[in-house]
């Protein structure tokens, strides 16, 4: 799922290929895991002067990081609304305001390092539901009013047809902090200001074992890495290196269809060439790429194994929402993990000298850059912003090894059939 059948790896800005590691190396910083997490990592930390090595299985970018619908969508999971609820206003505008740090790490990395990543600018949220628009409503006057964003617009339904060409939706929410890019050439940029930066990348070098101590050693087939810390920024594999870790996501398979270019109907369908997401929990969102090809991602499958036709999976959800695309050839069509936690926030933690970020739960285009970010700032001693985060309540999946899955699986099925009612 990651070769031709990828958009973005079949149009992406060339990245040279980086050796795999051989022999044992002696680092400030290790980072495991080539995706915007540690890519961004490893950016920041050798900006601060650290001697940092970074250790990919695969490619830079092979991962989610490299699949993703490349939506840029501001904030977390959790609604303003649900924030509050769960930490009363002064936590809850905490909260928020460093999640939405992540929209201008994100611009400021793009402008800084000349990063050519097909930057459009908007999002639109639409309702799926008119008691859906009603939340809508109430979460808009709520986020003017206690936190700082007087600028989201409220769409009316009659409106709608402003952002998105179709009958299926009843208004939505306008962000133009919000936007989409794509992914692939994103992280692409990064890996390649970090190389400039000082930063050593070994792709083909999967990390076998983690010895904890005084120091950290990742150790690989053919050499390791000792040092002083050491980020796992490895998402959906993080349980796989470090027990302690284990049983906080479960893995969730998600596709990508890309259309034939469609010429003068890509405006028709989308005419302010915003990303679009819908309300429902298992959500469809979409948008145009710089190709003017439609990139749809729809349905949520709760097996690693995929289906038989990536693109006959994903299409009946396109055709729902642009019935005049039902017939339009599909060039792409590709899929990948995406990494869930329990409560859909993203599980950020220290344990010692290792640091971990993981379960972004699909809103991690713009959390990861600035979660990369935030584990250096900490362990450069400015570990404020990282506190705020770290400090989410999580839960492990309940059913051990063997049954969290299965039951994780039956749970998101019951919000997904709630979504039909």
């Amino acid at each position: 799922m990651g070769g031709p059948d990828n958009y973005y790896r079949a149009n992406g800005n060339p990245f040279a290929a980086q050796p795999p590691l051989a022999g044992t190396v002696r680092v400030d910083l290790c980072v495991i895991g080539g995706g915007f997490t540690g890519m961004a990592a490893a950016l920041a930390a050798a900006e601060s002067g650290r001697k940092v090595v970074v250790l990919e299985a695969e490619t830079v970018g092979y991962g989610a990081s490299g699949r993703n619908g490349g939506q840029l969508i501001p904030g977390l999971r959790w609604s303003a609304g649900e924030l509050v609820e769960t930490f009363g206003l002064a936590r809850a505008q905490a909260i928020y305001q460093v999640a939405m740090m992540a929209v201008d790490r994100v611009a400021a990395r793009i402008a800084k390092h000349d990063i050519a990543c097909d930057l459009k600018h908007g999002h639109f949220e639409a309702a799926w539901k008119p008691s859906h628009f009603v939340a809508m409503a109430r979460e808009t006057e709520l986020l003017a009013r206690d936190f700082g964003r007087p600028e989201l617009e409220l769409v009316e339904p009659a409106d709608t047809g402003r952002h998105v060409s179709t009958e299926l939706y009843h208004g939505g929410v306008f962000d133009q902090r919000g936007g989409h890019f794509h992914p692939l050439n994103y992280v692409r940029g990064l890996a390649e200001a970090a190389l400039a930066a000082g930063a050593t990348i070994h792709e083909g070098t999967r990390v076998t074992a983690i010895r904890e101590g005084r120091t950290v050693e990742a150790v690989t087939a053919h050499g390791s890495v000792i040092a002083d810390q050491l980020i796992m920024a490895a998402d959906a594999w993080t349980g796989d290196l470090l027990p302690s870790a284990r049983g906080f996501t479960v893995p969730i398979m998600n596709y990508n269809i890309a259309t034939a270019p469609l010429g003068s109907l890509a405006d028709e369908l989308i005419p302010g060439d915003a990303a679009i997401a819908d309300s429902r929990f298992v959500l469809n969102y979409f948008r145009l790429s710089a190709d003017k090809r439609l990139i749809f991602g729809g349905g949520e499958k709760y097996r690693q194994s995929p289906p038989s036709s990536i693109t006959e999976f994903v299409r009946p959800y396109m055709a729902e929402v642009f019935p005049r695309l039902s017939g339009t050839p599909i060039d792409y069509g590709w899929g990948g993990i995406v990494s869930v936690t329990m409560n859909r926030l993203p599980h950020l933690v220290r344990r010692d000298n290792i640091w971990i970020a993981h379960g972004f739960s699909g809103h991690g285009a713009l959390l990861t850059t600035l979660a990369g970010e935030l584990l250096v700032e900490a362990i450069d001693g400015d570990g404020d912003a990282f506190d705020t985060l770290a400090a989410l309540p999580h839960r492990r999946f309940p059913g051990g090894p063997f049954f969290a899955k299965p039951l994780a699986s039956l749970g998101l099925l019951y919000y997904a059939l709630k979504d039909r009612l």
